[in-house]
């Protein structure tokens, strides 16, 4: 039977503005960096993509590395978008980023034009689209003029390829001077993408200040730490974890004893709230009106469900945000 996507999908949903844009993004989007390559099975990423927009989600994040290999989260997600998603691409905000290694030689990454002009081509044909709805530059480029690379995102908007320009990981001063840059080209920056959860805040030096300054939105990823904010780690390092292992991106030695006790102490919290921790370190971050987005990542459908379950919660107290405070301090 052809899916039919559920007539209720906006009913629950929070969508908050992006930025000064006219564009809304779902609170909770969901991202495809893990579990949506060419060893993940398919049917299961169709699952989760189904389950994500019945429950509102519609906003996907992708990036030209995403896999493994390389490329291969975009190829999966385009045969959904064939499939399943084929008649919903108007309700569907589809974002996807270039700065990492994708080929050999010296054209293969970082923010020179040509690199991210012929990557963001590439994406559009492995997704079958026309257009993506948000491109970023990944990451900055210590040696190409920022001046170019924003102009090819620039570029890519004039021509139709994009409708809107995104940055990733960019420090404040370099968000500023970037934003500047696209503004004055006529295509504003829309959002920006920094790594930001309770164990790791750099945003709040600066970052979130220049943002709500320069009227863009702001969509952190990793907002349960790759998982340590979870109940996965609160009894130590279980076998089938990411800190178990070799190349997922979080390191056995981030589950330190004291981590651990703060998870747990954390968790104690949650619990008080009639949350999981994952739930609440998800409203946590949502705590901000800056952020527009929280970028969830599953590698199973429940795992959406339980996430976007956070949206029932995402008023703190003072004496909660104290409390929470003062775990991560150490005090």
């Amino acid at each position: 039977m052809r899916y039919q996507a559920d007539d209720k999908r906006y009913e629950k949903m929070v969508y908050n503005r992006c930025g000064r844009s006219g564009l809304k993004l779902p609170a909770t989007s969901l991202g495809l960096w893990h579990n949506f390559g060419d060893s993940d099975d398919i049917e299961n990423a169709r699952k989760m993509v189904c389950r994500a927009f019945d429950l509102g989600i519609t906003h996907f994040d992708l990036g030209n590395n995403y896999g493994p290999p390389p490329g291969a989260a975009e190829e999966n997600f385009g045969k959904i978008l064939s499939g399943e998603l084929g008649g919903y691409r108007d309700e569907l905000v589809i974002s996807t980023k270039a700065g990492y290694l994708m080929w050999p030689g010296p054209y293969g990454e970082w923010g020179s034009r040509k690199y991210l002009t012929a990557s963001l081509d590439q994406s559009l044909k492995r997704m079958g689209l026309e257009y993506v709805d948000i491109f970023y530059s990944h990451r900055p480029d210590p040696d190409t003029p920022l001046e170019e690379t924003m102009g090819a995102l620039d570029n890519a908007v004039r021509q139709g390829k994009a409708l809107y320009a995104g940055i990733s990981s960019y420090p404040p001063d370099m968000t500023r001077r970037a934003a500047e840059i696209l503004r004055d080209m006529g295509t504003p920056c829309l959002i920006h993408q920094p790594n930001y959860s309770m164990l790791n805040r750099w945003i709040e030096d600066g970052l979130l200040d220049v943002l709500e300054k320069e009227g863009i939105g702001c969509i952190p990823f990793c907002p349960l730490a790759q998982g340590l904010l979870t109940d996965k780690y609160l009894k130590g390092i279980p076998r089938d974890s990411r800190a178990a292992k070799d190349g997922t991106g979080l390191p056995e030695d981030a589950v330190t004893e004291e981590v651990r006790k703060k998870l747990v102490s954390l968790n104690d919290i949650a619990g008080d709230r009639g949350q999981s921790l994952a739930q609440m370190s998800l409203a946590w971050t949502l705590r901000d009106s800056r952020v527009t987005s929280a970028l969830i990542g599953a590698s199973r459908v429940e795992q959406i469900e339980q996430n976007i379950a956070a949206l029932d919660k995402l008023e703190f107290s003072d004496d909660e945000l104290a409390r929470i405070d003062a775990i991560l301090k150490g005090k």
